[in-house]
């Protein structure tokens, strides 16, 4: 059986430019989902791992590139290696690669595999400071970050933000603050204030 695996960043992508694939699939799965969040921890991966495990006859999976494997190098080489424990075929389109060729492990593809997720990682790492140096220059330029001055906002409304609702579904798994900061992009100070009103509403 023959699955293929999309991920896209946000709810407002579509996932249309997968349509240029006009290979045949026997499963194709999107996830809507940040690339921080690790691959296990996504809902269609999820369902990806568990017809892994009830044995339900995957040969093959297909990605369009290696950083939809992952939130990071360790987590998309830690995917992989799974994957290969289980002898599943893995296909790498934008590059042509495949896991396995004729039923056994391509001698090439560790290096590869890791060379080319630690550059994904390394790009992310890239995207992620110009966006800090972005909102350092604006603030030096007399921009204020946050909501304007005088605005009030209810607990119970803040709480129920669809964000801070994901940052108290980790809370309650007992992820630590760094964690659920890097799981979902935000900063600590966000994580902080939702521990501290979920605490105060009995919520965790």
């Amino acid at each position: 059986m023959r699955v293929k695996y999309n991920r896209v960043s946000t709810l407002i992508q579509t996932g249309n430019r997968f349509e240029a694939d006009t290979e045949k699939y026997d499963i194709v799965l999107l996830d809507k989902i940040s690339g921080s969040v690790s691959f296990k921890d996504r809902p269609k991966s999820k369902e990806l791992i568990k017809m892994i495990q009830e044995g339900v006859g995957i040969s093959e999976i297909v990605v369009e590139e290696f950083s939809r494997l992952g939130r990071n190098t360790g987590d998309v080489i830690q995917t992989l290696e799974w994957l290969e424990e289980k002898e599943i075929n893995v296909v790498v389109r934008n590059i042509g690669l495949h896991s396995r060729t004729n039923g056994k492990k391509n001698p090439v593809w560790k290096m590869i595999s890791s060379i080319m997720s630690s550059l994904y990682e390394m790009e992310l790492e890239n995207i992620l400071e110009r966006t800090s140096v972005g909102r350092m220059v604006y603030v030096q330029n007399g921009g204020v970050l946050g909501r304007p001055v005088g605005t009030n906002e209810g607990d119970l409304v803040f709480i129920n933000k669809p964000n801070n609702k994901k940052i108290l579904e980790y809370l309650r798994k007992k992820r630590t603050v760094r964690e659920i900061s890097k799981i979902l992009s935000v900063s600590t100070s966000t994580v902080m204030k939702v521990k501290k009103i979920a605490t105060k509403l009995e919520m965790i």
